[in-house]
């Protein structure tokens, strides 16, 4: 203390020592804050998290019960047709196509010879 003053010396320690607490605490204070602060945004994203894989869960539900929909919708005598159709298009079916093919192509004997 430069001057002396009215104040009583044991006062104005006092006052200087929790000024000296107060700036050596603000450090920890700080740090306190940031981890505070990150644990909050962390918890924030696991909700957000959470709710979008709820919400796609939701949907694929909801895509699933739509084709359910459409299957259950169909005609079932169209439904025979369009697999029986998907059924012939096998390899044997392009065997016999190729065969068709090759004996039209063959050579035909002349006329009148048989």
């Amino acid at each position: 203390m430069t001057w002396p003053t009215p104040v009583n010396s044991q006062i104005t320690d006092a006052v200087t020592q929790s000024n000296v607490k107060v700036v050596g605490e603000a450090p920890a204070m700080a740090l306190g804050t940031i981890y505070q602060t990150m644990a909050h945004s962390t918890g924030i994203l696991f909700e957000n998290s959470v709710a979008a894989a709820q919400q796609q869960n939701a949907l694929s539900q909801a895509a699933a019960n739509q084709g359910v929909m459409q299957i259950y919708s169909l005609d079932t005598t169209a439904t025979a047709g369009a697999s029986e159709k998907i059924g012939q298009t096998g390899v044997a079916d392009n065997m016999t196509g190729l065969l068709t093919v090759l004996n039209a192509f063959k050579q035909r004997p002349p006329a009148g010879s048989i």
